[in-house]
């Protein structure tokens, strides 16, 4: 094998970076060994260098695009997603019908975005925050880096949370949460660490269990759904109450964009780009309005339901287990059922998270991506035996601000793409050349003045923004805000930056 030393002195200047990084996780032993086990087991060892055409799917086909769908679809149609829909009218007072299209419009307008952002992942062959650093520059994308990996850590940390909810509420609390949630943890570990054609294998079959019990679920609690009692705010105050609801159902699949290219790096360059924005966004939609709109009529029968509001002091999985009593036995194995396909939806951020940490730097990159998907796991697996009695508050406010610095960066990066790279496109292979990439001072001062409009206007249970306080109650405008400023105030900066700087 060609020494590093003679590949980098052979390159010209402007990719000679890109071939250090790219060589660095050749040079361990641990690295060397997992290659061995790629041909044995199926283990992924590659991390973040880009995916060269050679070792690609050989074509595109009609199934290719199905299975798009059905990862997607898998991913979000998961019991940790019904957390969601009960927010509606628990946090927020909505009734049934408000808060069933403040879901579908806010899901529809997350999935849109984070659609857009996958389909990068084909045509570049880019792990999706090696495509940020065309917008935000080398070193401000690895803000992007820490601030996903708190969004992976913190759904890990949900996941594994509710599925051990569902398994201690079903075993009568024979079982602890504990013990579910590493039960939980453990499935997710192993796909993770395996990689990509593990990932997509499992989500090409789970989505089927889970909708089979969720349409189980439909029969025996949907007639006690209320879907008549309006909300119960007015006025401004509903208004207030609708926006904010729209958002944080909107910040979901929002959550998603920052890895939704990472699934598609092995995919020919070939891929229609509007086929696979197209899959992602009907496959997340629709997973996810399934298990909400569930969530949304369990909330709403809380009130004529004394069992449920019982199960519900205690714990969100404890609610999803009482819905399924009438069943008897049946019903447990199938509330056990859907707390194990809640890895589904933990596998894919496990698997990103483990990504983002070799982009961290020259260091992190020497670590293969298996021992950090094992660092990731113990990490949120900690995390949500620590604050297991605390789900609704974690997930509210980790949910909430998810959308603000995400929708920034998917603004700038549409406006870098329309404005400042149709003409000239896009290097792939200069993925690491500072010389080429952005600066990111435009970026970096759009990303900052965006946080500024996100602080002035959010509305969490921690801290009201003055302009968020200005209506009704309070409402939570820091995305559209966020969105908007940033959104208005880059093209300027960006045209600055290439006018003086050059790149």
């Amino acid at each position: 094998m060609e020494s590093l030393d003679k590949k980098v002195a052979n390159s010209d200047p402007q990719s000679a970076t890109s071939i250090l990084e790219m060589s660095i996780t050749e040079q361990t032993k641990l690295q060397r060994w997992l290659n061995r086990m790629d041909g044995v087991s199926g283990l992924e060892t590659r991390g973040i260098e880009r995916v060269p055409e050679e070792l690609r799917h050989p074509k595109v086909t009609a199934g290719s695009y199905v299975q798009m769908f059905l990862i997607w679809f898998a991913i979000n149609c998961t019991a940790n997603n019904m957390t969601v829909g009960i927010l509606g009218p628990v946090a927020f007072g909505l009734g049934f019908k408000d808060a069933v299209l403040c879901c579908l419009f806010g899901t529809i307008f997350g999935s849109v975005c984070t659609g857009y952002i996958s389909s990068f992942g084909p045509v570049s062959g880019h792990r999706t925050l090696i495509v940020a650093r065309y917008t935000m520059g080398y070193w401000p994308s690895k803000l992007c880096v820490l601030l996903n990996l708190v969004i992976e850590l913190g759904y890990g940390l949900v996941d594994c949370l509710v599925a051990g909810l569902i398994l201690a509420a079903v075993n009568g609390h024979g079982m602890t949460v504990i013990v579910g949630i590493i039960v939980s943890a453990i499935i997710t570990w192993v796909v993770a660490t395996f990689g990509i054609k593990w990932f997509h294998t499992f989500e090409r079959y789970v989505w089927i269990p889970t909708v089979l019990i969720l349409f189980i679920l439909i029969g025996s609690a949907a007639p006690h759904f209320d879907t008549s009692t309006p909300s119960i705010s007015t006025g401004v105050a509903l208004a207030g109450s609708r926006v904010s609801y729209f958002f944080l159902a909107a910040s979901g699949p929002l959550g998603w964009a920052p890895a939704s290219a990472d699934f598609y790096s092995y995919y020919p360059s070939s891929t229609s780009r509007f086929m696979t924005a197209a899959m992602t966004t009907s496959g997340i939609t629709l997973g996810k309005l399934l298990i909400e709109f569930l969530g949304i009529g369990l909330a709403s029968g809380l009130a004529t339901m004394p069992s449920w509001a019982d199960a519900f002091s205690l714990s969100t999985g404890a609610l999803i287990a009482e819905a399924f009593a009438p069943l008897g036995d049946f019903g447990k194995f199938c509330a056990v059922v859907l707390a194990i396909c809640v890895s589904a939806n933990n596998i894919p951020g496990t698997y990103a998270a483990a990504l983002n940490c070799q982009m961290l730097g020259r260091w992190p990159a020497t670590i293969p991506r298996p021992v950090w998907s094992t660092v990731v796991v113990i990490v949120f697996t900690v995390c949500a035996i620590a604050g297991r009695a605390q789900l609704l508050t974690i997930f509210l406010n980790f949910l909430s601000l998810i959308g603000y610095w995400v929708i920034i960066w998917i603004v700038m990066t549409v406006e870098e793409e329309l404005l400042f790279r149709r003409q000239k496109g896009y290097d792939w292979d200069r993925s690491s050349d500072k010389t080429y990439l952005p600066v990111g001072y435009a970026a970096f001062a759009s990303f900052l003045l965006g946080w500024a409009g996100a602080i002035l206007c959010m509305y969490q249970t921690y801290y009201t923004g003055p302009i968020a306080k200005l209506v009704g109650n309070g409402a939570d405008l820091g995305l559209p805000v966020s969105m908007s400023w940033a959104g208005l105030v880059y093209p300027i900066f960006r045209h600055l930056e290439l006018k003086y700087v050059g790149h």
